[in-house]
């Protein structure tokens, strides 16, 4: 994707070490120890069980497609950067994430295996996961 740089999501207290963590190329998630539910979107809390015994998880930054759609105009979206993948990736670990993939459509199925990117935004501390298709 040529659109560098990105618009800088909104950075909280939760998602602050997320953001941080890919700026250096590693996309992380969340773990419970008390349940075991390794989820996203970062949060302070369990969405399982409610538990503040949360940990931070390293994932291998791969998946695999889980649903996607093609946006093929989008206001505000740079036209040189459509027709836009809009997908659900399943993480090898376990927990969906909306991100984008960054190919052709025509090159993108469910059950595409894929391996996370980083895209720059204007805050050296905050870069934004994308995927793109893998040979497995």
């Amino acid at each position: 994707m040529s659109w560098e740089p990105r618009p800088v999501p909104e950075v909280n207290p939760e998602t602050e070490r997320y953001w941080q963590a890919a700026a250096s190329g590693e996309l992380l998630v969340r773990e419970c120890p008390d349940c075991g539910l390794v989820y996203h979107y970062p949060r302070s809390l369990c969405p399982d069980c409610f538990s503040e015994n949360v940990e931070w998880r390293e994932t291998s930054g791969r998946g695999e497609v889980y649903s996607y759609s093609t946006a093929r105009t989008m206001s505000g979206w740079p036209e040189e950067d459509l027709p836009l993948v809009v997908a659900y990736v399943e993480l090898d670990e376990g927990p969906r994430l909306m991100t984008n993939i960054d190919a052709d459509p025509e090159n993108v199925s469910v059950g595409t295996h894929v391996e996370v990117q980083f895209v720059d935004t204007e805050d050296e501390d905050v870069s934004i996961p994308v995927f793109v298709p893998v040979e497995e």
